[in-house]
């Protein structure tokens, strides 16, 4: 299978198998195991959280460091109950930008918002979304909460972009009888070697609890899926869907507005060098996906795998011997200072099945177990 080269920091290798590295560390992972449990059981007792609001919270996280696809989820999420007549926003943590600095206050971000403040992925939501839903970014989350709350009273559910292990984000999960969802992203990586940080890649035991689970693309791993049916089977003993992110159309980063399709693209630069570049948390996925589409198999291509959230800089564009430059749309939206013609953006088609979309919709209809006690709305931050 091909490999690309990664510049910069990765995530060790021993991580997705256990050997001695991994097995010297797993004491220091039983610390954190323990450190884990007591703040879980903190929260399960109330203890650090603040009152629930009064409009469900949907949390999209992951239990393995870095990504596993959780961006594009949460647009289609938003724009599947968007279409289903709900009102959602979007919460995030804005990692990489200015927002994520803890002294920060929420801010609102729109497609003209700049990606050093806000970060890149709630800027490419609200590309994707052209700023149909209003999304808010700030390291507390429930002050993006309340603010957002406060700009679009109509909102009437909150879709939340990680936030599984922050603990002031109450919630009353569906499993239990509430109208929050957790939704645990995993891809193909499954959760490598098993073990919690810093002997794995984990930062919460691969059992932990869940509503549901999604799979961006096929899983491996130690808890594999069981009882496939239709799309439909288990993780951890509850359901769990197989999504299928598929590459099929690319655009020029100077006009968006030329869409050609990938194949046709990589067939007119078929005996000339292609380059791809992803600083996103699963780039080989990226890679994978367009070495798919390629031509034949030994048609000329390089991947170069930056970490997440890196910056693509003119001084690596200048050393490629390219005619064609495959990004992520994740990436495009920190390169729209750059003009290079040789740029294309290649952007992920991501469908949520209708029995996954038809089993959120009715969680968010249960009536509110918290009506007597929520916090109420146009709260400010003190």
């Amino acid at each position: 299978m091909f490999k690309a080269p990664i510049q910069g920091r990765s995530a060790p290798a021993f991580w997705e198998r256990r050997g001695i590295l991994s097995w010297l560390l797993w004491p220091l992972s039983k610390v954190v195991g323990l450190f884990v449990a007591s703040k879980n059981a903190l929260r399960d007792l109330g203890i650090g959280t603040g009152k629930p609001f009064s409009v469900p919270i949907i949390i999209v996280g992951n239990l393995r460091v870095g990504g596993t696809g959780k961006t594009p989820i949460v647009i289609a999420l938003a724009e599947r109950l968007r279409a289903r007549g709900f009102y959602p926003g979007i919460i995030s943590r804005g990692y990489g930008g200015r927002s994520h600095s803890k002294q920060s206050n929420p801010i609102e971000v729109s497609s003209k918002s700049d990606p050093a403040v806000v970060g890149d992925e709630p800027l490419l939501m609200a590309q994707s979304t052209q700023d149909a839903i209003p999304i808010w970014v700030c390291p507390k989350r429930r002050k993006s909460i309340r603010a957002l709350l406060n700009a679009s009273p109509e909102v009437n559910v909150i879709i939340s972009d990680d936030g599984l292990q922050h603990q002031d984000l109450t919630r009353w999960p569906a499993r239990e009888g509430g109208r929050d969802i957790e939704i645990i992203v995993r891809d193909h990586r499954g959760e490598g070697n098993g073990f919690l940080l810093p002997a794995g890649p984990l930062r919460e035991p691969a059992d932990r609890d869940r509503d549901i689970t999604l799979v961006t693309g096929s899983s491996q791993g130690t808890d594999s899926p069981t009882d496939v049916a239709d799309g439909l089977h288990y993780i951890a003993d509850r359901p769990a869907f197989t999504l299928a992110p598929t590459l099929e159309f690319a655009y020029p980063l100077y006009n968006p507005k030329l869409v050609t399709s990938l194949e046709a693209l990589l067939a007119q630069h078929s005996n000339t060098p292609i380059v791809a570049i992803a600083a996103i948390g699963n780039p080989q996925r990226f890679f994978d996906g367009i070495q798919s589409h390629l031509p034949h198999p030994n048609a000329p291509l390089k991947g170069i795998a930056l970490p997440d959230h890196g910056q693509i800089d003119v001084a690596l564009l200048n050393t490629l011997d390219a005619k064609c430059i495959l990004i992520t749309e994740k990436d495009a939206v920190k390169c729209a200072h750059i003009d290079d013609q040789r740029i294309w953006v290649v952007p992920m088609q991501l469908t949520l099945p209708n029995a996954l979309m038809d089993w959120v919709e009715s969680i968010l209809q249960r009536p509110d177990p918290n009506a007597m006690h929520s916090e109420p709305r146009g709260k400010k931050d003190g």
